[in-house]
């Protein structure tokens, strides 16, 4: 079949959602495009015959971006069979199919997308009727090394920026998907409900190899979880360090899981790894009870210290907006963050993030959110919700144009930190306390953070820098800042 693969948006990474299936598809005779339309123009030609379009759809953003592009998809090749797959397919499969969407794949995809393509092959394939293939499975499967063939260099992809303003090539892959854990305000947790899935270790090699061949100093895991299986993480960063020696990586990690296994913080320091990214969401208790985290306020000033102890970076994420969050509670998150010198591990625009509540979230299964959230915005694929101090959401708004700012400026992450502080006590009718920053410290981070459970409004829907996927997609422009 003539396949064509469409990734809108995913973190500055060239997509690992299309490199994947490309591999499986094209080693079963098929003719695979992929287009990743945040670093390449979609190909009108390609479109009309495609018989088979896929489009992948990892995160919230994405989504918000295909559902402005399927219509135009569908009009310039009525006769192709759409498919939406990916994370956020499953949770938002009604919307989608109400756009043409006739195939949803969630879980692992590769090998149900594959079986699509076959069925679609047949004679009697493209009239079957109901989708055969399963909209989501959670089968293990024996993965195909990614066929990266096709999509932009890496080089044109985020980049590693390093203290001094040194920067180096950064690759990504993926070492598992799907997470142990039920955190209620995770995307993942409606398609995997607690399983995860490796990536088997010379896949994941053999993926860094071919990237590194082509410049990548550094890779970037997009797994959700790097410790979800500890054994599996420790035997990929040695073998990959030895391999490696001199390629940097980072990974994402739970508070939780960083304060049980700290025991191989100093190893992941020894084989490369410049920071780790956590998501934290809030320094309030009853919040992160509420999203049921697994962690305390206690565990993240932990955690905090030990890296810093050990020569480390702690890269936290935040959710510092919700239905929940009060004047005193932003405060004392911003306090903390000063007090633990971690201005400068916080991208700005973390701190005007908003709670995110898809379709399927285990948040609505709780019976003090479901007041508090109105009715389904279908175009905006979320519950929106509102909390009860007007202050606090005004709030949000203004620190999100603080931190939009600050980029456009290209401002250091102190001067835009000193800005929300100082709105942020404005907001709350009082004075802001002086403010002393040591900047200068420095910290490694990519060009394009990763952010999760972040609502973004219209306005804050800002576009990447040349994105081809501008002009492609009317009224939306890929976010840099949100998932």
């Amino acid at each position: 079949m003539k396949i064509v693969l469409i990734s809108t948006y995913e973190l500055g990474r060239q997509p690992f959602g299309l490199a994947s299936p490309a591999a499986w598809l094209r080693k079963r005779g098929h003719a695979v495009v992929c287009f990743d339309l945040t670093r390449q123009e979609l190909d009108a030609g390609a479109i009309s015959a495609a018989e088979l379009i896929a489009i992948y759809l990892p995160m919230h953003t994405a989504t918000r971006l295909a559902c402005k592009l399927i219509p135009t998809l569908r009009e310039r090749n009525p006769a192709t069979h759409i498919c939406s797959y990916g994370l956020y397919a499953p949770i938002n499969a009604e919307y989608l199919r109400s756009l043409g969407v006739e195939t949803i794949l969630g879980g692992e995809f590769e090998k149900e997308l594959a079986h699509l393509a076959e069925r679609l092959s047949l004679p009697n394939g493209k009239i079957a009727g109901a989708q055969q293939e399963s909209v989501v499975s959670l089968e293990r499967l024996k993965f195909e090394v990614p066929d990266r063939a096709g999509l932009a260099p890496i080089a044109k992809y985020a980049h590693l920026i390093l203290p001094g303003n040194g920067y180096r090539v950064v690759g990504s892959t993926e070492a598992s998907r799907g997470c142990k854990h039920l955190c209620r305000h995770c995307p993942i947790v409606p398609v995997y409900n607690g399983v995860f899935r490796i990536v088997e270790r010379e896949v994941v090699l053999a993926d860094v190899r071919q990237q590194v061949a082509a410049g990548a100093q550094h890779i970037s895991f997009g797994d959700p979880d790097f410790f979800n299986g500890i054994r599996h993480a420790m035997e990929l960063v040695e073998a990959f360090h030895s391999e490696f020696p001199v390629v940097t990586y980072d990974v994402t990690i739970k508070i939780e899981h960083l304060r049980k296994q700290e025991q191989y913080l100093a190893r992941l320091r020894d084989t490369g790894c410049l920071f780790v990214t956590s998501a934290v969401e809030s320094v309030d208790d009853e919040i992160l009870r509420r999203l049921d985290k697994g962690h305390s306020r206690e565990d993240f000033l932990y955690v905090a210290r030990k890296f810093r102890e050990s020569g480390m970076t702690l890269h936290p994420t935040f959710v510092p907006f919700t239905p929940w969050t009060s004047m005193e509670g932003y405060l004392d998150l911003l306090s903390v963050l000063a007090t633990e010198e971690l201005i400068e591990n916080v991208a700005p625009i973390q701190l005007g993030i908003r709670l995110l509540i898809p379709e399927g979230s285990r948040l609505l299964a709780s019976g003090d959110v479901r007041p508090t959230v109105g009715t389904f915005d279908a175009e905006s694929l979320v519950y929106p919700w509102k909390n009860a101090d007007a202050r606090v959401d005004r709030l949000s708004e203004t620190v999100q144009a603080i931190a939009a700012e600050a980029d456009r400026k290209k401002e250091s992450r102190a001067a835009a930190f000193l800005g929300v502080w100082k709105a942020a006590h404005a907001a709350a009718g009082s004075a802001a306390p002086e403010l002393r920053i040591r900047e200068g410290r420095g910290v490694p981070f990519l060009s394009e953070p990763w952010y999760c459970c972040a609502e973004p409004t219209r306005d804050q829907l800002v576009a990447i820098g040349g994105a081809p996927a501008k002009a492609q997609i009317e009224h939306v422009v890929s976010a840099d800042s949100f998932v």
